[in-house]
């Protein structure tokens, strides 16, 4: 009896939304405006984030009417010319109908109705991914999730891709045969042009110190929902860092979105610190002199840094049986990979960077990298083409300069 009213109440909701849409489909589609959400209005982060962020710096406040809806905007930071909705509230839907571009990182769902004369780009969430993902594992897929993530396909206008690999991948796997976008992804321009200033800014925000060295350790999520999976011996790798480079060592963890919670039950000694919370990762990234993460396709976008990468995969054997599978084997990646702390702790020793640097280039031939640090800067270019296909407008964007 209670699943039949949860059932009738979501269909009632269902309804109600679709009724509301079409009221708000009778105001006209304002041309230059764009609406935004990241992971469905948890986050101010990943390349929604970046591609407003370069508007943002390079074009008058008036050019593009930028809006964003989060699921509790008064606790997103203030963003000058960006206007902050509540999702699935009255503004929100009045702005996503009146909207000419909408941008998102994830899948959208039926209660997303495209306008005819709207334009939808999907940025999605990662340059290269590791597990299998959409038809490539559709009998592990609930099958609502398959029906509407073929909806959104449908609905897609231009979906981005950071490399070679990821447009086949979206060929075969992403029921999508329109357009793809192969400039890369705004999120890791930031990776790509190592701008100190911004370096500094990101640690500062993390109470950290110029001259401190940061090793990130960002796992994957698991099905199963443990986190003791997640321990390392901090303690001895951060012993063994500052005897490497005799610097000052801080570690950095961040759990997935899953789990921002469950960071509590990890013990963390002093100098490590809990940013599971921090909404944008790829500033995590930016700011590390290592990664450590196990499965999680953050390992690509980092590599674009160049810097050490170890992969901790204590439960290799287990996470390949009851996860979805990979598209590499984990020895053939370009990252060291270790069972064990011990083992882990041993890389670190015996870490060659010119034997690392030579498989990471070899790597990013076969997947056929696209990123060049000029992502928003290319996409920007093809809003504003939609936004305003018959003039020659003189702005003061130019091509971005990457700072080694």
């Amino acid at each position: 009896m209670q699943s039949i009213l949860i059932q009738i109440r979501s269909r009632l909701k269902e309804i109600l939304v679709l009724m509301v849409q079409q009221l708000m489909m009778l105001f006209p589609i304002k041309k230059n405006k764009l609406f935004f959400y990241s992971y469905y209005g948890a986050q101010y982060g990943c390349n929604p984030k970046y591609i407003t962020e370069y508007i943002r710096k390079h074009y008058p406040e008036d050019h593009f009417r930028l809006v964003w809806a989060f699921h509790q905007p008064d606790e997103k930071p203030n963003l000058p010319g960006v206007k902050k909705v509540k999702t699935m509230s009255l503004s929100y839907f009045y702005e996503l109908c009146t909207s000419k571009v909408i941008i998102t990182n994830f899948r959208t769902t039926n209660l997303f109705r495209k306008r005819k004369g709207q334009y939808y780009i999907q940025t999605w969430h990662s340059s290269i991914r590791l597990k299998k993902s959409e038809k490539d594992t559709e009998a592990s897929l609930p099958t609502k999730y398959v029906k509407m993530a073929v909806e959104d396909s449908e609905k897609c206008d231009l979906l981005l891709s950071g490399s070679q690999f990821s447009s086949e991948l979206y060929k075969r796997a992403f029921w999508y045969d329109g357009e793809i976008f192969e400039h890369g992804t705004p999120r890791n321009d930031l990776l790509v042009c190592h701008d100190l200033t911004e370096r500094q800014r990101i640690l500062k925000k993390l109470d950290l110190s110029e001259k401190d060295k940061v090793l990130l350790f960002a796992p994957t999520f698991r099905n199963h929902h443990k986190v003791d999976i997640y321990d390392l011996d901090y303690r001895l790798i951060l012993k063994t860092l500052n005897e490497i480079s005799s610097a000052n060592w801080n570690i950095l963890v961040r759990l997935h979105p899953h789990l921002y919670n469950e960071g509590a039950h990890l013990a963390m000694p002093e100098k490590v610190t809990d940013v599971s919370k921090y909404d944008d990762t790829q500033e995590l990234l930016s700011i590390a002199d290592i990664l450590i993460t196990d499965y999680s396709s953050l390992m690509f976008d980092y590599s674009l840094t160049r810097r050490p990468c170890f992969l901790h995969t204590p439960d290799l054997k287990e996470y390949l049986e009851k996860e979805r599978g990979l598209y590499f084997q984990i020895c053939d990646l370009p990252f060291p990979h270790a069972l064990n702390n011990e083992q882990l702790i041993k890389q670190m020793q015996e870490f060659d960077d010119g034997i690392f640097q030579q498989k990471l280039e070899q790597f990013m031939k076969e997947t056929g990298s696209y990123e060049k640090g000029e992502a928003s800067y290319n996409l920007v270019k093809k809003i504003e083409s939609i936004c305003y296909p018959a003039s020659n407008l003189q702005t003061n964007q130019s091509k971005p300069i990457q700072i080694q």
